[in-house]
Order: C-alpha cells, then sequence, then structure tokens
C-alpha cells in the first residue's frame, strides 16, 4: 500500500508495576531521520527501539517519545553531581558580581537545575524493561503505519485524480497537432497568393514549407513520452509499497517533455494547454513529496 510520510501513533500499558506510553510522529524527509527520547536511566534500551522502527519506517523524520515509570519499590539511589553543582554556583556568582545583587542561591533551588541530582537504579534488570517496552512500541507503530496508510490512500487517489487530468491535457494537444499543420498551410497559401497576385502556386514548394514546419514544431516523441510516464505513475500508484523516490524521478520527466512541448509550440491553445500541463505536474511533484 502507498503510505504517506505523515503519521501519528500512540500506546500505553499500565500494571501495577510499571507504565509506559509510547507516542509516534512524523513529517516528511528525503531518507529515514529517527529520533528517540526516553529518560537517561533506560537509555540502554535505545538501539533496540531504533531496531524495531527501522523494520517498518523507511522515510521520514520520525521522533518517538516515550515514558516509562515503575510504581512499585525498587532498587534506587538519588546521587548528586558535585562538578555540575559547581558550575551552577560559579556562573550564579559571577552574575551577583555583574549585576550587583546579593546571592539568593538556597540548596532546595539549587537542587531543581537540570542533572544536579539524579535518580538510578542500581543494577536494572535491562532485559525485563525491554520486554515492557516492546509491546507497547510495537502498538504504536502499528497505528502509526495505519495512519500512514490512510493518509497515503487519500494522497494516491488525489495523484491519479491529477495523472487523468494531465493525460486530457495530453489528449487534447495530440488531437490539436494536425489541425495546426493544416491552419499553417492555409495562412501561408494565402500568404503566397497575396504576394504573387493570383499567380499559379507551386505547391511543391508549399508542401516542403509546410512539412519544415511540421517537422519544427513536432511533438509526437514528447507526447508518446508523457502517456508512458502517466501510465506508469497511475501503475505504481495502485500497486504501492515505497515509491516516493521513483515517483519523484518520473516527474522530473513529465517536467522536461511538457517544456520541450511548450518551447516548441507557436500555437496559442497549445501554449496555454502548456502552461497548464506545468502547473498541474507542478502539483504532483508536491505532493510526491509526501509519500514514503
Amino acid at each position: 500500500m502507498i503510505r504517506s510520510m505523515t503519521g501519528f501513533g500512540r500506546a500505553e500499558i499500565t500494571t501495577e508495576e510499571y507504565k509506559v506510553s509510547v507516542e509516534i510522529k512524523s513529517v516528511n524527509h528525503r531518507y529515514l531521520d529517527l529520533s528517540v527520547k526516553l529518560p537517561g536511566r533506560i537509555a540502554y534500551t535505545e538501539n533496540n527501539i531504533r531496531n524495531t522502527a527501522k523494520e517498518k519506517i523507511i522515510r521520514g523524520k520520525t521522533d518517538i517519545y516515550i515514558v516509562y515509570e515503575e510504581t512499585k519499590d525498587k532498587n534506587i539511589k538519588v546521587t548528586y553531581n558535585p562538578d555540575i553543582a559547581k558550575m551552577y554556583m560559579d556562573a550564579l556568582n559571577e552574575m551577583s558580581k555583574d549585576f550587583n545583587l546579593e546571592s539568593d542561591i538556597r540548596l532546595s533551588t539549587l537542587s531543581r537545575y537540570p542533572e544536579v541530582l539524579e535518580i538510578r537504579e542500581e543494577n536494572p534488570d535491562e532485559d525485563l524493561v525491554w520486554e515492557r517496552i516492546k509491546k507497547p512500541l510495537n502498538d504504536a507503530l502499528d497505528k502509526f503505519i495505519e495512519s500512514r496508510t490512510v493518509e497515503g490512500k487519500r494522497l494516491a487517489d488525489d495523484l491519479i485524480s491529477k495523472c487523468d487530468a494531465l493525460a486530457s491535457y495530453v489528449d487534447t494537444i495530440e488531437e490539436r497537432s494536425p489541425q495546426i499543420i493544416n491552419e499553417y498551410k492555409e495562412r501561408l497559401t494565402k500568404k503566397v497568393e497575396e504576394l504573387f497576385d493570383q499567380k499559379p502556386i507551386d505547391e511543391s514548394r508549399i508542401a516542403t514549407e509546410v512539412t519544415i514546419y511540421a517537422d519544427k514544431i513536432c511533438v509526437d516523441e514528447e507526447i508518446v513520452r508523457l502517456k508512458s510516464h502517466i501510465s506508469q505513475m497511475k501503475d505504481m500508484l495502485k500497486t504501492g509499497n515505497e515509491v516516493g523516490r521513483k515517483l519523484d524521478f518520473i516527474t522530473q520527466e513529465m517536467n522536461r517533455e511538457s517544456n520541450t512541448i511548450l518551447s516548441k509550440s507557436t500555437d496559442v491553445e497549445v501554449c496555454n494547454i502548456g502552461i497548464e500541463m506545468k502547473t498541474l505536474v507542478e502539483k504532483i511533484r508536491e505532493q510526491i513529496q509526501n509519500l514514503e
């Protein structure tokens, strides 16, 4: 299935002994940019969390937030970091001197500064903690993937609709092309008649000029390639999987063919259609940036 790079998933488990909540959200990114935020005392689980997430997420800037709390008594220790506390005190004393203010730092205030006091579990059971995190993590990932799939379906439908509109423009140009040649022949014949005052016209010379003009404005190859790109894109959108990068390349080729058609055209109607095509291709390109 086609999946968006925007998604959200959340899961939580609460027991008499512990509580774990996992929240996952993502936005567009060229590659997988995975950020894991969790309590420092269970930082040893980060590699397992990353490896589990990478099995299900291909692209996108993804943030995983984990809260882990143990509700029963456990073997914990509160530690004091004298080096960090001293740095805080030195900075505060320096501020007191610089601004001529009385220092009113109390122990209770200093203890609340980040990393001055740390709560650590002595000899934690790392395997047990990981087992507790694993289920809500996978549940959140499943909901996250589901939300991406739902959004991806909506984006795919929109892109297929835009491809159909683009195909309609290509068909119009294909139908219009022979008419442009005939109109040019008529204008050229009329102009020659006016210049030579109704004298016999050299039909072979007219045919040569029309042939040169037709070759100059011919967009048959561009039309064939554009139709192929549109068909390929629709097939990929219907079959699914991780197609974002491939579709981005196809869109570049669509834009190239649209530019060539526009540059070759001397017909006002075709020029207007070419501009509409380029606008539509750009909208397709923007939407594709949302796909995994």
